[in-house]
Formats: C-alpha cells, sequence, structure tokens
C-alpha cells in the first residue's frame, strides 16, 4: 500500500514529497525541540525507508546538526520553518507534522522527554482554549490585571491607553 504526503514550508519557497508510511508520531519535549520550535514540543512523524523528494526550493534548504549528537533539522533559509530531515545513515525520513499539507492516519504515540519540559509546560491542559485568536478586549482585560503588580506592564498598559 502506498501512502503519499506533500508538505510546505510557511513562505511556500520549500515544497515536497513523501512516499512511505508514517510508522512513529512523537511529541518530543527535550530543550533541543523546545529551542528550534520555539514551543513546549516537537511534533514529529518518522517514516522508515520513506522516499524524500524535493518539489521545489531545494535550494533553499539549510541543514543544521548539533556537534556530538543525533539532533538534526533541515529548515527553509527564507522563512526558517522545519521541513523533512532525510536521515539516509539512519534509513528514515524524520518529518515535521506542522509542515504537512495532506492529513496523516496515525496519532502522537507518546510524549517523550517529559523529564525536560518546560515548567510552564505541566498543565497545559487546564487552560481556557479558544477556536482562533481570543477578542482583544479579553486580551487586554488579562494585560490590565497583570499591569496593575508589574511595572514593566504597566508602562505596556500605559502604550496602549489601558487604564487601570
Amino acid at each position: 500500500m502506498s501512502h503519499l504526503h506533500t508538505g510546505s514550508c510557511l513562505c511556500g519557497a520549500v515544497k515536497f514529497e513523501l512516499e512511505g508510511e508514517f510508522k512513529k508520531f512523537f511529541l518530543c519535549h527535550c530543550s533541543r525541540c523546545r529551542k528550534t520550535s520555539g514551543t513546549a514540543h516537537c511534533a514529529n512523524l518518522f517514516a522508515p525507508g520513506a522516499t524524500l523528494t524535493w518539489l521545489s526550493g531545494e535550494d533553499r534548504l539549510r541543514f543544521y546538526r548539533l556537534e556530538n549528537t543525533n539532533f538534526a533539522r533541515t529548515f527553509c533559509s527564507v522563512c526558517g520553518s522545519n521541513v523533512p530531515t532525510d536521515a539516509k545513515t539512519r534509513g528514515l525520513v524524520v518529518v515535521p507534522a506542522g509542515c504537512l499539507d495532506t492529513e496523516v492516519d496515525i496519532t502522537p504515540q507518546a510524549h517523550i522527554f517529559m523529564d525536560s519540559r518546560a515548567n510552564w509546560d505541566e498543565k497545559l491542559n487546564e487552560i481556557t482554549c479558544f477556536d482562533q485568536l481570543p477578542p482583544v478586549g479579553l486580551f487586554y482585560k488579562a494585560v490590565k490585571r497583570l499591569a496593575a503588580s508589574n511595572k514593566v506592564l504597566s508602562s505596556f498598559a500605559k502604550h496602549k491607553r489601558i487604564r487601570r
């Protein structure tokens, strides 16, 4: 059975096609993944034996490997988006789930490196969720509350003409 996926970077300069099946899907909370993503974790799919074809933008790709480790990232030099890394020596392609333009038939199987997660990541499932950006009024009410107890935010509130 053939599995064909397509994806791209944020600016659209890099586009790719992947033929192969995703066997693993991990949410990695290690400090390296947090630093490269700027978020709580990376969502990586692993496709052993897959074939990765760059449809456009191969000249815009940059590759980074952390010395003396297996940690590596491929990214668009224009927008910085993580894109697949073809780990030929390991016989697999690692795909950041967020760069896919097609749906996948696998869900995350595990959170990994939880002992490395950020201290603010412990209760994310308990905070308010919005389908989109929250109404501006809610944002400024939160800033106003915080401004009352923090001088830095207080100057932000004054700049934005928020009254205390």
